[in-house]
């Protein structure tokens, strides 16, 4: 366990480490579920270290094989990778350095388990990563896991197994540990609740403006931004850029080098904002994700904490945002239902099973209960119920007795939608008396006065809500149609084409004639969400924060520091040092070798490495203690 902290520079083990480490160091196979940030890696590489013979990791993701490699020869540990990027030559010295005993871990793809060469191997250690990618009930099933089993029965003699994966149900978990076959297995499930990452949802129909607006809000930082298609991936990276913020882009039909360039510029944060479908993040080692936007509403809620669990992985604060619209649900019962890539189309049993987790995800997103809580019952953890660190528990009565929605409205005020409601609703109601059914666009183009195709051939023309909000913007009538959606007072039904239903509570709008008002255009719903994440954050605990003896100034100066050393390497800035490693630099300030190895984060090769040239910039920024 010594030889373990000081080769990583941990001065103690993260939750569950040290139990997954002694467990495989007593020859047990494990099966860990371990969230995001929560050190997983450390928990095979670190047993690798000690056991003899050769650690197999198969890993889903390039991105990950390359990052980690780098990271690990970066702490001296030699480690090689083999998947599709590495040409035959390349593939055939990396299989030449494995037979001889050079590496003591070998990343694969599980498309290149069979080669003979590799059955040869000496593996007495096999990891399987991102392990819930094995299971059809899990939110990323893919088949080429389902061979991981047959080639591990096919070694000569059958090597230890363990299996990480950062989210998974209790039934995911199980599919898991049946399907690899693992032996009396150490099971660890250590908590889904990261105090430092702030969840929010905001309801809006202005994603755009919402979303350029918390960018400008966030300058400087690291972030991403999840969107559910191609198409929406490539006009908002475009979108952004004209804007004038530092966007890249990455989805599956891009070419290999310009995801590996784009992923790049990202890591080194010469393009400090991503822009994404799924297929980006798995594995990718970037702790100073300030934030991750889910510009679209994601399938799942397994999918979504995956995603949004990239944020604040070196322990600082980070938020998770949430920009929500009901016609998000739209597109992924689409994509739900959409053949996969063979032209195989999921069996219906699957379909239903993931449509059901979709409403959930519906749910979380329309819930006005703390959102935390929410995301910890659906994994089967107890949550706080008001956990003073979400969106919803920020709106909570403050100490003054007010709350931040009440200031918010107080400040922007309220606009009263009473009358443009009831020209909606009725509107939806006099279609529904010609047994027609529309979405959106026709509801709006009756309403506005627009003669459409849809308009005229339906005769919707000719009905006495027709033209009735032809003074209307078109953006601020659908922020009307998209609250009375969310508030239940319309349905939007349907699964490729939504159309606009009536609900029982439409009586209150067009019979009762209930007063309804909300924030105006969305903008007091900014200033909450604002006010939430400073009086979230105030709350979360912030070591940083709270220690007097930081000096900004210095960190400014080490990151420039570390920023050079990264550049002159070739590799990103988090393979020098994490942002949390420069922070207690700045707390302790070192100014000998003996009290540097005292910082966090730094072993005995980055001591060596690195050592001087930072005592120097911390010397001549006038710090600090022997």
């Amino acid at each position: 366990m010594a030889d373990i902290k000081e080769r990583f520079g941990l001065r103690a083990f993260r939750t569950g480490q040290e139990q997954v480490i002694r467990a495989i160091l007593d020859g047990r196979d494990v099966a860990a579920v371990m969230p995001t940030g929560a050190g997983k890696s450390l928990c095979y590489q670190g047993p690798a270290l000690v056991r003899p013979g050769l650690t197999l990791v198969v890993s889903p993701l390039i991105s990950l094989m390359q990052n980690q490699v780098h990271a690990l020869a970066d702490a001296g540990i030699p480690a090689a990778f083999l998947n599709s990027t590495l040409s035959p030559s390349e593939c055939g010295r990396v299989m030449q350095g494995a037979s001889r005993g050079d590496f003591k871990i070998l990343y694969v793809a599980p498309e290149r388990l069979w080669r003979d060469e590799i059955r040869a191997l000496p593996v007495t250690m096999a990891v399987i990563d991102e392990a819930h990618c094995i299971s059809q009930w899990g939110h990323d099933f893919r088949p080429s896991y389902l061979t991981i089993a047959r080639f591990i029965q096919s070694l000569a003699e059958r090597p230890l197994i363990a299996a990480f994966t950062a989210t998974a149900t209790v039934r995911v978990r199980d599919d898991i540990i049946g399907s690899l076959a693992l032996r009396d297995p150490f099971v660890l499930v250590t908590g889904f609740n990261r105090e430092n990452l702030y969840f929010a949802v905001r309801h809006t129909a202005r994603k755009e403006a919402d979303l350029t607006a918390y960018l400008k809000e966030h300058a400087g930082k690291s972030g991403i931004i999840y969107c559910a298609t191609r198409k929406t991936v490539e006009d908002l990276a475009v979108f952004l850029r004209e804007q004038g913020l530092p966007a890249t882009r990455y989805h599956a039909g891009l070419s290999d080098a310009e995801r590996h360039d784009n992923q790049e510029a990202f890591i080194k944060d010469r393009a400090p904002l991503m822009v994404a479908t799924n297929a980006f993040g798995m594995g990718i080692d970037k702790p100073n994700v300030a934030f991750v936007v889910h510009y679209s509403m994601p399938k799942n809620i397994e999918s979504y904490y995956q995603e949004a669990g990239r944020a604040g992985r070196d322990g600082a604060p980070a938020d998770c945002l949430l920009l929500y619209s009901p016609r998000d649900m739209h597109v992924n019962r689409y994509l739900i239902r959409t053949p996969a890539h063979d032209g195989a189309a999921p069996p219906a049993e699957v379909v239903q099973y993931h449509l059901s987790l979709l409403e959930e995800m519906n749910r979380y997103a329309e819930s006005r209960e703390c959102l935390r809580a929410r995301i910890l019952r659906y994994f089967g953890e107890e949550g706080t119920g008001n956990c003073g660190h979400c969106s919803n528990c920020c709106g909570a009565p403050l100490s003054d007795g007010e709350t931040v929605e009440t200031e918010a409205r107080e400040e922007l005020g309220e606009e009263d939608i009473t009358v443009a409601a009831q020209k909606i609703v009725s509107c939806v109601y006099r279609i529904e008396r010609l047994n027609r059914h529309f979405g959106y666009r026709a509801v709006m183009n009756t309403l506005r006065g627009r003669r459409s195709r849809i308009v005229r051939d339906a005769g919707l023309d000719r009905l006495s809500t027709y033209g009735i909000m032809r003074d209307t913007e078109p953006r601020r009538m659908r922020v009307i149609i998209d609250y009375l959606v969310t508030h239940g007072y319309l349905a939007l039904s349907g699964e490729e084409y939504p159309v606009l239903r009536l609900t029982p509570r439409s009586d209150e709008v067009i019979l009762e004639r209930k007063p309804l008002a909300m924030p105006f255009s969305e903008e007091a719903e900014r200033v909450r969400g604002k006010r939430a994440r400073v009086r979230g954050k105030e709350r979360a605990s912030g070591e940083v924060k709270a220690d007097a003896a930081f000096d900004p100034l210095l960190f400014n100066e080490l990151k420039k520091v570390r920023f050079a050393a990264a550049l002159e390497a070739g590799i990103p800035v988090c393979y020098v040092f994490s942002d949390a490693t420069l922070l207690d630099m700045c707390v302790k300030k070192p100014l000998t070798l003996a009290a540097f190895a005292r910082v966090f984060g730094v072993g005995a090769v980055k001591l060596q490495r690195y050592g001087d040239l930072f005592i120097k910039a911390i010397s001549s920024a006038g710090g600090g203690d022997g």
